[in-house]
């Protein structure tokens, strides 16, 4: 009679409940693996690792710090920004170029979201050259939302036909539909003097004359419509009535650094090279905060070959404000024709620090 077979040792059991413990921990493991395999077949990509808050990159971008491009790209690329917080960093994207920036504009151009659209369009206009401007603007010109036809109309309206290019037609057809709407509305100021804008696009001086005077009779301090009346008129060739008129505006407002600055660009068109200067150093010294009017005298100053006083007045610009690029620039390339370039190379790795991927270091500028 053959032997019942001996028990299993407790240490044999052991090792089996070992083993099985293990294969079931192996199949539960590969059960979730393809299961998350499967829900990752239908589900969206991960957002991007987001390594700044948007007040830290807006402060970066708007102060001018190292990687400050980095971190503006990076915040641009969320799905989860406001629209209002993303309009506000498409504003700052005018100092940091490049392809990256080109491709976020474009995006946010064909986004649906006439907040953003118009913010798109307004970087668009200060970012991009006027002969590649329409590519991007242009499809605005028959978007849905009449404000964002209307954006695109005035980032265009100052471009030549050959600028246009392509979309030319459809700009027309687009400022006339915007002169209809203007003219529709109650009258102000503000309005009357961009509908003689668009008047003077359509060539119809008479009109635009009498949109300016009734923004002047409806407001008559409002210094805008006054401005747009002297430069009017003196594209007309009537520059004698043009100088007037601004002679008068400044004898009633002689604190006006928008006035002053308006008269510097004035002489500057009549080849008053000197006097021009003395007025746009009036207008900094009222408003010495204003970049704009500080880069006109720098400009100003290099024509008359004054070129040290240029470059501070561009230094002064990059110690109020190292993110504006355009005055960088500007800065780097009068220090190349004064030969200081160690400067020109310490403005360049500056450069480098905020946007390694900057058109102007690309093409060794």
């Amino acid at each position: 009679m053959p032997k019942a077979p001996l028990p299993p040792s407790p240490a044999a059991v052991k090792a089996r409940r070992r083993w099985i413990a293990g294969i079931a921990a192996t199949v539960a493991v590969m059960v979730i693996g393809l299961a998350l395999l499967v829900r990752n077949w239908h589900a969206p990509p991960a957002p991007p690792v987001v390594n700044h808050s948007y007040a830290e990159a807006l402060e970066q971008a708007h102060d001018g710090k190292p990687g400050a491009a980095r971190v503006l790209y990076q915040q641009l690329s969320r799905t989860d920004l406001s629209d209002i917080r993303r309009a506000g960093l498409l504003a700052e994207l005018v100092n940091y170029p490049s392809t990256q920036a080109l491709k976020i504009l474009d995006g946010d151009l064909k986004r649906s979201v006439p907040l953003v659209q118009q913010a798109a369009i307004d970087t668009v206009a200060a970012l991009v050259p006027e002969a590649q401007r329409s590519v991007l603007i242009g499809p605005l010109l028959e978007d849905p939302d009449a404000n964002v036809r209307y954006s695109a109309v005035r980032a265009l309206l100052g471009l030549t036909p050959d600028d246009v290019g392509l979309y030319y037609g459809t700009l027309q057809d687009a400022a006339t539909d915007y002169a209809h709407f203007l003219a529709a509305q109650p009258p102000s100021g503000q309005s009357q003097t961009q509908l003689a804008r668009l008047y003077i696009n359509q060539g119809d001086m008479p009109k635009a004359f009498d949109a300016l005077a009734l923004a002047l009779k409806l407001e008559p301090d409002n210094v805008q419509a006054e401005l747009a009346l002297i430069e009017l008129l003196d594209q007309q060739g009537q520059s004698d009535r043009s100088r007037q008129q601004l002679a008068q505006w400044l004898e009633r407002h002689p604190q006006s650094s928008l006035l002053q600055h308006a008269l510097g660009r004035w002489l500057l068109r009549h080849q008053q090279h000197e006097y021009a200067l003395l007025a746009l150093a009036k207008a900094v010294e009222l408003e010495p905060e204003n970049n704009d009017y500080r880069y006109d005298l720098a400009v100003a100053l290099h024509d008359l070959q004054q070129l040290e006083p240029a470059q501070r007045q561009l230094e002064d610009i990059l110690q109020r404000q190292p993110a504006n690029r355009r005055a960088r620039i500007l800065l780097i390339r009068y220090w190349k024709e004064s030969g200081q370039l160690q400067k020109v190379q310490v403005l360049l790795a500056e450069l480098e620090q905020l946007n390694p991927d900057d058109p102007a270091l690309q093409q060794g500028l």
